[in-house]
């Protein structure tokens, strides 16, 4: 971990990230690299000797003879990059309404800006609260009828001023949304009464007992059209704020009985949910809002019948029309689920929207490493078009989050905050792979093909061509030696020797 104080000489600064010492204070941050050079690079090596470190490098003569020279070819595209990014959850709100004014503004400057900072632009939200909420679990709409649907008091007071923030440093900045729990009075119980049988997982819902618990449970049949107008007010309301919403999910993790809040929702019951949802969306004028399908783990949480969820949804005609992506998590599995999904439906979108860090598997090498590979360059691989993370920003006691049985009590966030003095932050593994990104992949990149040398095993690299003409690289190194790479069109050479066991990110003009 790289610990120090929001000093905040200027974002920028922050930016050149800085060695550290053992006591965990910085030294001098380095200033900006020489602007008359023509690539910039950010590493950040696995023993955190290098974190986000920048520097600056010219191009050099044409030499095609170089065994490690790498073409790429800007006719040969893939799908439009949306971004990277990380959950603006409650608990996040909340500790960063406790920083300074000035300290926070930095902070998401650092984040977001386009042109002062990394250029984050995608992030995920709950509509309503998730196991990262502050007291008691809610939606929007607790009492029973839509005639009740309102803002509730604790987005009012934390996400709607974060987001404000937010959208005030990047206008363009898109989310992804995702409910943890349909209000409870749309609620049914499962079939046999027992959330965690998961053979009553593909059992149709044929009585509707009512379910007043935030934990599990089905969606009523008769509340499909209701729950879809939930939705409709909840965008609607969003968008009123100046909030961009970009996609939907159904539900976070639609297999999963266990969570704080959660809802139990098979892709039988999700893909008549869609033909429902579809529709509403399009009548109240929302249609280039996207609905993505899952959003939960590569392996569908070992419950059978639940297996290709979502290409059972695409499936069906009807839901396949409605239906514009898929969404996933990294529990379980592998992230090489994807390849059926993207080889069977390539014109359907992809997206990592979750994963998270914590007590059980934290080690920055591992997890910088391993993540940066599966999550990122993994799911860009085939065919994904964005990547969100956790929680931003969480306590040094992992908080604050729901008091309820089910909520996680030991995750990290990308960034822990001191709750001592809400000024100290420790930039933990996951800032440093959603900086990685988004410094050199802007939205509206797409993927360049490359050709000629092959890569050798445990180095991976990924070309994008930016909207603005620039090229950004993407590298990954998990050997324990350095591996050098060149890179060449018809006039120049780019060339680069990356360290062992280290992220690289590469950007240039030409």
């Amino acid at each position: 971990m790289h610990r120090f104080r929001l000093l905040f000489v200027s974002v920028l600064l922050c930016l050149c990230a800085c060695n550290c010492t053992e006591n965990g204070d910085s030294d001098k941050p380095e200033g900006p690299a020489d602007e008359t050079k023509d690539v910039t690079a950010y590493v950040t090596t696995a023993d955190m000797k290098n974190l986000f470190r920048k520097s600056s490098f010219s191009f050099t003569d044409l030499n095609v003879l170089d065994s490690y020279n790498v073409r790429y070819d800007k006719t040969s595209l893939g799908k439009e990059i949306d971004g990277f990014g990380l959950a603006v959850t409650t608990a996040t709100c909340y500790n960063l309404m406790r920083m300074s004014q000035d300290d926070r503004t930095a902070f998401l400057k650092e984040i977001f800006s386009p042109d002062e900072g990394l250029g984050s632009s995608l992030i995920r939200v709950s509509i309503g609260a998730s196991d990262f909420c502050l007291h008691e679990e809610y939606t929007w709409c607790d009492k029973p009828g839509l005639e009740n649907f309102a803002v509730h008091e604790e987005d009012k007071e934390y996400l709607f001023p974060i987001l404000k923030e937010i959208y005030a440093i990047n206008p363009d900045v898109k989310i992804i949304a995702s409910p943890w729990s349909c209000p409870k009075w749309m609620k049914c119980q499962m079939p046999g009464g027992n959330d965690w049988d998961a053979s009553k997982f593909n059992t149709p819902v044929t009585e509707e007992k009512d379910y007043d618990s935030w934990t599990g449970g089905r969606l009523k049949p008769s509340c499909y059209q209701a729950y879809a107008g939930y939705f409709v007010k909840w965008v609607q309301l969003m968008e009123g704020e100046g909030f961009d919403i970009h996609a939907l999910t159904m539900q976070n993790e639609p297999l999963n009985p266990g969570n704080s809040m959660s809802l139990v929702m098979p892709w039988q019951d999700q893909k008549e949910f869609v033909k429902i949802l579809g529709p509403a969306m399009e009548e109240a004028g929302l249609g280039d809002v996207q609905l993505l399908l899952y959003d939960h783990n590569f392996n569908y949480d070992n419950k059978s019948g639940q297996d290709n969820y979502p290409l059972n949804i695409y499936a069906d005609p009807e839901a396949y029309r409605w239906s514009d992506g898929s969404a996933w998590h990294s529990y379980g599995g592998s992230v090489t689920e994807l390849d059926e999904i993207q080889a069977t439906y390539p014109e359907k979108s992809i997206y990592f929207t979750e994963a998270s860090i914590g007590e059980w598997n934290y080690n920055f090498a591992n997890c910088l490493i391993n993540d940066f590979s599966t999550l990122f360059m993994g799911t860009l691989k085939r065919g994904g078009q964005g990547v969100t993370l956790w929680n931003m920003m969480l306590d040094d006691k992992n908080g604050p989050y729901s008091p309820q049985e089910g909520s996680c009590k030991s995750c990290y966030g990308a960034v822990t905050i001191d709750s001592s003095d809400y000024s100290t932050i420790v930039r933990n593994s996951h800032w440093y792979n959603v900086a990685h990104a988004s410094a050199v992949v802007k939205p509206g990149a797409r993927m360049m093909e490359t050709s000629g040398y092959s890569f050798p095993s445990g180095f991976q690299c990924q070309m994008f061509l930016n909207p603005d003409g620039t090229i950004g690289v993407l590298m990954l190194n998990e050997k324990t030696s350095s591996q050098q790479i060149v890179f060449i069109n018809d006039t120049f050479t780019v060339k680069y020797n990356v360290p062992a066991k280290s992220l690289v990110s590469l950007i240039w003009q030409e």
